[in-house]
């Protein structure tokens, strides 16, 4: 019966999901969200991982396929927000969320892992 519950819930949020693309609207950042990650990205600069190597970024392959409308490349290596910059965020779209790959930070819609919008060049390799 649980598992009943579970597959109900995930497949009522699929659909919910799908009928905003099907209606047109646009899961995108907001103007406020653009400007806090900004900021923050600004006040936090950052140009070496915690081992003090610069990161490599993605091969150039695999960065081309990071773009609106395409999903996650599987495997791929995300992080989740620092958490100074998440708390200082409105949550996500429900069914979405923010992550960060190779520099850039994505909105990604977690039940299909399609991207629909990307901020380039806010997180310094």
């Amino acid at each position: 019966m649980r598992y009943l519950f579970v597959a109900l819930i995930a497949a009522m949020t699929i659909l919910q999901v799908s009928h905003a693309a099907e209606v047109g609207i646009s899961i995108v950042f907001s103007d406020d969200e653009v400007r806090i990650i900004n900021a923050y990205y600004r006040d936090h600069v950052t140009t070496k991982d915690h081992k003090g190597k610069k990161p490599h970024g993605l091969p150039p392959g695999i960065a081309k396929n990071l773009q609106r409308g395409k999903p996650l490349p599987p495997g791929i290596a995300k992080q989740h927000l620092p958490h100074g910059l998440h708390e200082s965020l409105p949550p996500p779209p429900s069914g979405y969320e923010r992550i960060i790959v190779d520099g850039r930070v994505l909105l990604v819609e977690i039940a299909t892992r399609v991207i629909h919008d990307i901020l380039t060049d806010i997180v310094l390799h």
